[in-house]
């Protein structure tokens, strides 16, 4: 669970416009994340200066997470992080009226569609 300062940091990391282009990026990539260099040319062709800066930030505020693999380095969404900001902002909401919370749960719900088991012959 997070706190007030912790989640001003990560408000404050994601009020700027790439950043948070950035982790809806890497949140639909999903765990395995994208290596540095697709993550700029997603964001029109920035910079690597430029997508340091703005992935170091984001790592800094504890919502990505990179790893080494090869010569490049990963960087995926922090989900338990992003999670905990989530509920940093519902914690108190319904205060015994859940009606008042079901638009927001409603729109948390995971809309995937299920996956296909692959079987093996």
């Amino acid at each position: 669970m997070i706190d007030e300062a912790q989640a001003l940091g990560a408000f404050a990391a994601l009020s700027q416009e790439t950043r948070l282009r950035i982790v809806r990026l890497l949140v639909t990539a999903g765990p395995e994340g994208l290596a540095a260099g697709m993550i700029g040319e997603a964001m029109d062709g920035a910079s690597s200066s430029r997508m340091s800066f703005h992935l170091n930030q984001l790592e800094q505020a504890g919502l990505v997470a990179s790893r080494r693999e090869g010569r490049s380095i990963i960087y995926s969404a922090a989900y338990p992080a992003l999670s905990s900001l989530v509920e940093f902002l519902m914690r108190d909401c319904c205060q015994g009226h859940p009606e008042v919370c079901t638009p927001a749960l409603e729109a948390l719900s995971c809309n995937c569609p299920p996956t296909e088991e692959k079987t093996h012959a």
